[in-house]
């Protein structure tokens, strides 16, 4: 059972990693104890084991005697984590395909539906919806979920959520969408039918976000020398 002290831990945990994941503190941000005591009503204690746990999930820099930061982004860094995304995502969607049974299978349709109709629902804004985020990371969850590795799973649900500040950054800028419900369904549809094409099409959504996202927010990106390809 957890302790006060942990349950109080893991709950500021849980708000400012929320809170970096959707831009509310920036990247870069300077993380100031006394603005965030405040700000999560916590003690010094508790906000110094959040913050290394965030560390640990690369979402904060520790700035040695200076405090903490929000984790800053760049096009290079973006790259990195988009080649280490499409190597674990396609091996975590293969395995998954050699082990997943009925319920995978149904799992996986009643997340698209649930997703597709939202998206119906909200129309062309539907990418600024929260509800909409969370069943797009559910549906792209259930494709993944049979590989039968828990150790997999977490390595690419951190890659993950990296990646999602990329986006959330992206979405403020974007004049226009790709047709993602076209993309989704024919990688479900290769999916389920164990088709060797689920793997190079799951590869390409990534890399094609990956391609919008420096198109339409690079310029927010820190400027950096270290390069890595994207193909």
């Amino acid at each position: 059972m957890k302790t006060k002290g942990e349950t109080r831990a893991s709950d500021v945990h849980t708000r400012m990693r929320a809170d970096i994941l959707s831009c509310e503190l920036k990247p870069g941000d300077k993380l100031r104890f006394e603005a965030l005591k405040d700000r999560y009503d916590v003690s010094f204690s508790t906000l110094r084991e959040a913050l290394a746990r965030l560390s640990a999930e690369s979402l904060v820099v520790s700035e040695g005697q200076r405090g903490f930061v929000v984790a800053p982004v760049s096009i290079a860094d973006l790259k990195d984590l988009t080649n280490a995304r499409v190597l674990l995502e396609r091996e975590v969607l293969r395995l998954s395909m050699e082990y997943g049974d009925d319920k995978w299978e149904a799992d996986i349709l009643a997340s698209y539906h649930r997703m597709d109709r939202l998206q119906t629902r909200l129309g062309a804004h539907y990418y600024f919806d929260e509800e909409w985020a969370r069943l797009h990371g559910a549906f792209h969850r259930s494709l993944v979920c049979a590989c039968k590795s828990p150790v997999l799973l977490d390595m690419r649900l951190h890659l993950f959520d990296r990646a999602n500040r990329y986006r959330r950054m992206s979405s403020q800028f974007r004049t226009k969408w790709r047709p993602k419900d076209v993309e989704h369904k024919a990688i479900m549809d290769a999916t389920l039918d164990r088709e060797p094409e689920a793997l190079d099409l799951i590869g390409r959504h990534i890399r094609e976000t990956t391609e919008n996202v420096i198109e339409f927010a690079g310029h927010l990106f820190v400027q950096d020398e270290v390069t890595a390809s994207v193909v």
